[in-house]
């Protein structure tokens, strides 16, 4: 039988809303062993002087748990 467990999370990058996510996928690899799927929930930008300077994306990652 398999058990997945899903925690939540925000990531950001200057660059733009794909990379927000995949510098979140990369970040929890490091501490998160056999994710298997990433739900994106939304995406959201921080704006200053009629610019966004932050890309961001709310992230649900899932993966495998060990017996």
């Amino acid at each position: 039988m398999t058990v997945a467990k899903i925690i939540e999370l925000v990531s950001s990058s200057p660059v733009s809303w794909e990379d927000a996510v995949k510098k979140g996928l990369e970040k929890a690899s490091k501490t998160i062993r056999n994710i298997r799927g990433i739900d994106v929930l939304g995406f959201k930008a921080v704006v200053r002087d009629n610019k966004i300077v932050e890309y961001r994306a709310h992230l649900k990652i899932s993966f495998v748990v060990e017996d």
